[in-house]
């Protein structure tokens, strides 16, 4: 083959790259299946392995071929090599962007570089290079810019290949001096898989922008989430304090009616026994005048038989007038008492209010290892539980659950208010809530009150259950991150709450005839998707107290 008949495409470039390296073949041998590979490639490839198979179509040899340098095909490569433009060829710079180094007036464009003088010339300065025998060792190449940092500074010759073990460039006599053993590739081979690396890089970097500003936008969400609930609280704030001040108003003008009501009564009153007494007056003033004139009686039988009738006859005796004119006090007391029960209570439904009050009852709850099912792994703490999908080596005993994934905390108790906080985020399934103490441990487990648990839960990544009987599902607006766990044990109650959204969840009523246990279990492995744990959060409770 003639370089003009390569020249002319009967052999493209990439039907001469070995498609291990990506490079030109050096030293090509072709293997039983027909497919060409560099000697180098192919033995690096089927190195340390029993059965060697080809790179491209995977077919198996038995035995190991014998490798030989197809000689045809070798000088084939060769003089496509020869013809194919050189390296500094291709770094090399456009026509006109290098200037001769030795133009004194108007700088002309370079035509060569030489690797000796590591300078580049325009055609009239190169001419020395061309007709001085002191320039015959000298080497010129196409013109390029920074001609020291492409030769080689022991060898002087262009740097041509890279060498993988010292991660440097090198040229071809390198390759047989300081670098003969080492992994070596052209220059071009090693700037295609380094743009590459570059390329996935630049993807993951991608990736990592696209995640941060994910992350911006959810933060920006959460914002606004957090700044609805204000407004809401605020709007909830304004609507309690107006029907405050609208039952302050109805009542203030219930007692005005009621006050007034009673003055009128006592008015009445007052004018009827005015009336009444001014009669008694007058019967008494006539009494007096008839008496008047008996003492001036000479009759002494006339008098005695007169006076009979006035001295037997009773005065009328006035009674005690029942009249108060202030007002009562006690129905004004009645109405304030009444008032302040109705402002305790609209206060305690505002959610900030309600979750303060909740997290004064705070407890440190900590797990019980004793009680925990082989398959989870707790914290030292004792504050967290994951399931390991391996079954540990623990001696049995009646407390520890051997078939659902649950595990208790240590203390219980038997009277007052309980609560504490998990963190449940990353999980495709947990259950939370109390379990009494005679639960039954071993085996399959229905969770209901019946059987003596009060539990929440989150199944299939999205499904929230209340675990009554039977089961109810819980519409939730959004995946919590952290859940409350509330207890009043006089009253009966369990409930949870989004401890972060500060939003009621669900509610169990019963009567509790035994001690009380928290209860966790952070779901299955579910294969790598499940592994993130159960986390007991601390709450701080100076954070929450009362000014």
């Amino acid at each position: 083959f003639s370089g003009m008949a390569l020249s002319s495409n009967i052999l493209s470039e990439e039907q001469l790259r070995c498609s291990v390296c990506l490079d030109i073949f050096d030293k090509p041998v072709t293997i039983p299946c027909g497919h060409n590979f560099c000697m180098v490639c192919i033995e690096r490839s089927w190195e340390n392995r029993v059965l060697c198979q080809c790179p491209l179509c995977k077919e198996i040899f038995n035995k190991k071929p014998d490798l030989r340098v197809n000689r045809s095909f070798a000088e084939i490569t060769e003089q496509f090599k020869r013809t194919r433009p050189s390296s500094s060829e291709e770094f090399s710079v456009k026509p006109g962007e290098v200037l001769c180094d030795f133009c004194t007036t108007e700088r002309l464009n370079a035509v060569k570089s030489c690797l000796v003088c590591l300078a580049s010339y325009c055609d009239e300065h190169i001419k020395p290079h061309y007709q001085g025998t002191a320039f015959r060792r000298h080497r010129l190449i196409d013109p390029v810019n920074n001609l020291e940092n492409r030769i080689c500074k022991k060898h002087e010759r262009c740097l041509e290949l890279f060498c993988k073990t010292d991660q440097m460039c090198i040229c071809q006599l390198c390759t047989e001096t300081d670098h003969r053993s080492h992994n070596t590739v052209s220059a071009e081979t090693e700037w295609l898989e380094k743009k590459a690396q570059l390329g996935e890089t630049e993807v993951k970097i991608q990736q990592m922008i696209q995640y941060r500003r994910k992350k911006m936008e959810e933060i920006k969400i959460s914002m606004e989430h957090s700044k609805s609930r204000a407004c809401r609280e605020v709007e909830n704030s304004f609507q309690v304090f107006s029907d405050l001040i609208r039952s302050i108003e109805r009542s203030q003008a219930e007692l005005l009616e009621l006050s007034e009501e009673k003055q009128k009564a006592a008015e009445r009153l007052a004018e009827s026994l005015i009336k009444e007494l001014e009669d008694e007056i007058t019967e008494i003033q006539r009494r007096h005048a008839e008496l008047e004139q008996l003492s001036h009686t000479e009759d002494y039988i006339d008098f005695l038989q007169v006076s009979r009738f006035y001295l037997c006859k009773k005065s009328h005796k006035t009674c005690d007038l029942p009249i108060h004119t202030d007002l009562c006090l006690a129905d004004l007391r009645r109405a304030v008492c009444q008032l302040e029960d109705r402002l305790s209570e609209e206060i305690e439904k505002l959610p900030e209010i309600k979750m303060r009050k909740m997290r004064q009852n705070a407890v440190d709850v900590v797990l019980d290892p004793n009680t925990a099912h082989p398959s989870l792994i707790l914290s030292a703490d004792g504050k967290q539980a994951r399931h390991g999908d391996i079954r540990q080596v623990f001696h049995d005993n009646p407390e520890r659950f051997d078939a659902c994934v649950n595990v208790l905390g240590k203390d219980g108790f038997t009277s007052g208010k309980h609560y504490w906080e998990v963190q449940v985020d990353e999980k495709t399934e947990w259950t939370l809530g109390v379990a009494s103490e005679s639960i039954e441990r071993k085996g399959k487990i229905t969770l209901s009150p019946k059987k003596g648990y009060w539990t929440v839960g989150l199944r299939n990544s999205h499904e929230y259950k209340a675990f009554s009987r039977p089961s109810s599902v819980l519409l939730l607006s959004t995946k919590p991150r952290k859940i409350g766990v509330y207890v009043d044990y006089e009253k009966g109650q369990v409930s949870f709450y989004d401890a972060e959204a500060r939003t009621h969840i669900y509610t169990f009523t019963d009567t509790f005839k035994e001690k009380m246990y928290p209860h966790f279990s952070p779901g299955a492995h579910e294969g790598g998707r499940n592994t993130a744990p159960l986390i007991i959060s601390p709450i701080n409770q100076a954070d929450y107290q009362w000014n």
